[in-house]
Order: structure tokens, then C-alpha cells, then sequence
């Protein structure tokens, strides 16, 4: 390990993996698989920190910036508990619904602006008249701000 990535693993907790997750992987660590993304799947079995996670804890080491969207659909399903066998010890394959990983774009120019945004390039669509406010004695406002009962 370089300097660099000695550095990088002590001061971010978002690249990769942590000092403490190397430590503990190496620990207590059974390597279950990796997926496309070059992400690594472990488990520990046994007495745990926190007995509220169950008989088995699960973890994932990313590959690159830490983002639960890169996990596959197959692999979060293990993670979240939600099947017991991992996709590398059967058959998988994702069902035909089931779409490739997307990166999450929020916050590059590639990311999602609705209609009416102020970053979008549409223009908003006119209001049409039909909002009727909401009123904390349970009347509404007519025209001009004048109450109606």
C-alpha cells in the first residue's frame, strides 16, 4: 500500500473502505463474491457488535466512490437480507424488468430537471387558476385575497 492510498483510506470514508473495514474484513472477513463493478462481498458469522444485525453480518468494499446504486440488484437482495444465497453461488440472472446500473447523476450536468425547473431549459407551464389555498381556520380565499365563508 502507498502512501497515498494509506492517506486516502485514514481521511475518507467514502473511497473504498476505511482503516477499520480493512481491519475488521481481515478479522473477521469471509469473501462471499464479486460482482461486474469490481465490487468485493463479505460476511462474518458468530458473536457480533451489534446484535440487533442479526446472525450474519454482510458488508460490500467498493470498487472507487462508495454508492449503494452501483450494487447489482442480485448482490443488494443479499445484502439487505432479503435472499440467503449470494448470486455467486447460483444461477442468477437479472429478470427481464430488471434495468443495468445507471450512475447517480445528481449534482453533474447530466442530471434530472423536470419541466418548470429552474435549471431546465423548458419553459414552466402556466398556472391554470384551479389552487385554492389552505387556510388555518379552515376557510378559503376568494379572488383578491378576500375570504369567502
Amino acid at each position: 500500500m502507498t502512501v497515498k492510498e494509506f492517506l486516502l483510506q485514514f481521511f475518507t470514508w467514502w473511497n473504498g473502505q476505511t482503516l477499520g473495514t480493512r481491519f475488521y474484513t481481515w478479522r473477521h472477513g469471509q469473501f462471499v463474491g464479486e460482482d461486474e463493478f469490481g465490487n468485493k462481498y463479505y460476511r462474518a458469522q458468530g458473536p457480533l457488535i451489534d446484535p440487533s444485525a442479526g446472525p450474519e453480518r454482510r458488508w460490500v468494499i467498493y470498487n472507487g466512490e462508495a454508492d449503494f446504486s452501483r450494487v447489482p440488484p442480485g448482490w443488494r437482495g443479499w445484502l439487505t437480507h432479503t435472499v440467503d444465497v449470494p448470486p455467486s453461488q447460483e444461477d442468477y440472472r437479472p429478470r427481464e424488468w430488471q434495468k443495468p446500473h445507471l450512475p447517480n447523476m445528481t449534482g453533474t450536468p447530466y442530471a434530472y430537471r423536470p419541466r418548470g425547473s429552474l435549471l431546465a431549459e423548458a419553459q414552466r407551464p402556466a398556472a391554470t387558476g384551479d389552487y385554492v389555498p389552505w387556510t388555518p381556520e379552515g376557510q378559503t380565499a376568494g379572488p383578491q385575497g378576500t375570504k369567502t365563508y
